[in-house]
């Protein structure tokens, strides 16, 4: 009995007992995600922070791109309730991996190994991420096949959860690698933003017959984005945001739900690309933005207990903006915000000026956030701040944050300051009036 004992004991350590079976079942209607005999789809978020908000939103299951803290974040998640898309990152040839090096590969694949014998029995598992975005920017087509190696070498040692690969976008020529090299491949994931909409209809031309998934999906990316006249991104405010997780929710991922078992929004957190604010759910003060009240009504399907605020427009000099703004050098331009809270709260309202991004890179790599302007900015009634354009000339970016200190609601707008041939050495705001005072 003492022995019986001994090796319950051991298993419950090592997590035999509670691992969770996972298979992908095809019935006469759709594709199917089986967790201990019941159905599970996913409702997503692509990120490691703010776990807690997940299973509040309706969400059930996480992504992890790879093994970092990987221990701590199953155990968080598992404490919650919440499944793990736990990721591999498979190396980028755009960052110096080469896939004709033997020795490299079979190092990264022996890698892979110790980490899938490792939490292959953690009950949060779900399911294996092999790779994302590898052929961003590559030439080397052996990366698909070792990806699949990859997959093949899970398989052997992990008979319980599906493996997954995940492209940038989805083409005719991924759907044709998909299919005919990942054979080890169980799920096909797919990272798409403005995109989305045409994702269905390319698998349905690819015969892509599998089960896949939207694996991060969001605003319109910068790249894809209207731009101004002198060619920056034009974000949409999180307003704008908001009815496009929405409306993207309801028609590109529920809609396909015979082949699609679910999606993981990006990003559950924040980060600087391209802005600060271009793909977080969260602000950098940690507050969730509007863009998550969507992805609760949708997965939750309740009435939110509290709504973010929303922004309805901006004010320059009196005139709504839209879109760009050039201003004159050496003279002071008022900006006014108009937003709401349907819950009545009371909002704080915050500006912050910057010169725009110069460190912009590709494929999510890590970007410096710019330093902040100060000095230009004078604040007047609550929503309102007055901005000094004495400065060089060039590219910035003024944002506006309201919050209700619960929620936040943003907007920014890329200005260019014209060359002024006229400058003056100094200015201050007592000295100038407005400038459509002056016109």
């Amino acid at each position: 009995m003492k022995k019986i004992l001994l090796f319950i004991s051991f298993l419950l350590t090592t997590n035999l007992l509670l691992a969770q079976k996972v298979k992908l079942v095809k019935d006469s209607v759709q594709w199917n995600l089986i967790v201990d005999n019941k159905v599970f789809y996913i409702k997503g978020a692509g990120g490691t922070v703010h776990l807690k908000e997940v299973k509040e939103a309706g969400g059930n299951t996480i992504r992890t791109w790879g093994l970092e803290q990987a221990e701590s974040i199953l155990n968080e998640a598992d404490q919650l309730g919440l499944k793990v898309m736990l990721g591999l990152w498979v190396n980028h040839e755009r960052h110096g991996f080469d896939y004709n090096d033997t020795f490299k590969i079979k190092q990264q694949l022996e890698n892979f190994r110790e980490a899938v014998i490792k939490y292959r029995n953690h009950p949060a598992l779900l399911m294996w991420g092999v790779g994302n975005e590898y052929e961003l920017e590559y030439s080397n087509t052996k990366v698909w096949s070792c990806v699949n190696d990859i997959a093949k070498m899970i398989h052997e040692l992990d008979k319980e959860h599906p493996t997954v690969t995940v492209t940038a976008g989805t083409t005719l020529e991924k759907v044709k690698f998909i299919k005919e090299v990942m054979t080890d491949i169980d799920i096909y994931g797919i990272n798409t933003y403005g995109d989305i909409e045409h994702v269905q209809s390319i698998l349905n031309e690819g015969k892509y017959t599998g089960p896949y998934m939207i694996t991060e999906w969001g605003p319109n990316g910068h790249w894809e984005s209207p731009k101004t006249s002198w060619g920056k991104s034009i974000e949409q405010s999180s307003s704008e945001k908001k009815e496009v997780y929405d409306s993207r929710y309801k028609r590109c991922i529920k809609a396909n739900r015979n082949q699609c078992i679910g999606s993981f929004a990006f990003l559950w957190g924040q980060k600087q690309e391209y802005t600060s604010t271009w793909y977080g759910l969260f602000g950098e003060s940690g507050k969730p933005t509007e863009a998550l009240d969507a992805l609760a009504k949708n997965w939750a399907e309740t009435k939110l207990s509290n709504c973010s605020p929303s922004i309805d427009s901006i004010l320059v000099n009196g005139d709504k903006y839209i879109n760009e703004l050039k201003l004159e050098q050496d003279r002071v331009y008022k900006f006014s915000v108009y937003a709401k809270d349907l819950d009545g709260d009371q909002l704080n309202i915050k500006w912050r000026f910057y010169p725009e991004s110069t460190d912009l890179k590709t494929g999510g790599d890590r970007e410096n956030k710019p330093v902040e302007i100060l000095g230009k900015l004078k604040k007047s009634k609550k929503q309102e701040v007055y901005l000094s354009t004495n400065l060089e000339e060039g590219a910035y970016r003024l944002f506006v944050f309201v919050d209700d200190n619960k929620k936040e609601a943003y907007l920014n707008i890329p200005v260019y300051v014209n060359y002024s041939k006229n400058r003056k050495s100094k200015i201050s705001f007592e000295a100038q009036t407005l400038t459509k005072e002056n016109e």
